[in-house]
């Protein structure tokens, strides 16, 4: 089954238009709702993807009840999104990087190492934003947009900028 849904997102699912789109017919949410149902690890309740998103073939990607997926988005295995979580258009979630330990063998060679990325509940990623491997975004944040996130995100923080530092705390 999980094949079959591939080949039905990839070929025909993701290139739907936007759910809000009048011209949508309001079933473009459930068509790819119900296909990435049958992809990814886990996805809750009322989960929006949105049209041009791409996650490989869903291993590890687990995504919470009423969280969305923004246009475009590009989302590697071993992701752990929340609920409640918010993204915007083109963010990137990098969960892999190159072994390069060895110098004597070329890096390409070396193969992939995978590195898991959480966001947790409540959570606010604006447009643009880059999280790289082993990120933990703590609950109820938000990313500015076109931030690159390369250290963890404390609880209820505002960050932004490259690379993307504390702004203030929402509490």
């Amino acid at each position: 089954m999980k094949y079959f849904s591939l080949i039905l997102y990839y070929g025909f699912a993701i290139y739907l238009p936007k759910s809000n789109r009048p011209y949508a017919f309001k079933i473009t949410k459930p068509i790819r709702y119900h296909i990435c149902k049958n992809i990814l690890e886990y996805c809750g309740k009322n989960v929006n993807i949105e049209r041009l998103v791409y996650f490989g073939d869903g291993q590890g990607i687990s995504i919470g009840d009423n969280s969305g997926l923004g246009v475009n988005c590009k989302i590697q295995r071993n992701v752990k999104i929340g609920n409640d979580v918010m993204m915007g258009e083109d963010v990137m979630i990098i969960t892999n990087t190159h072994n390069f330990e060895n110098c004597d063998i070329p890096m390409r060679t070396q193969g992939l190492n995978y590195i898991s990325v959480t966001i947790e509940d409540d959570v606010w990623i604006g447009s643009r934003v880059i999280i790289l491997p082993g990120i933990k975004i703590g609950k109820g944040s938000i990313i500015g947009a076109g931030a690159v996130v390369t250290k963890d995100v404390p609880e209820y923080s505002i960050v932004g900028g490259v690379p993307a530092k504390l702004i203030r705390s929402r509490k």
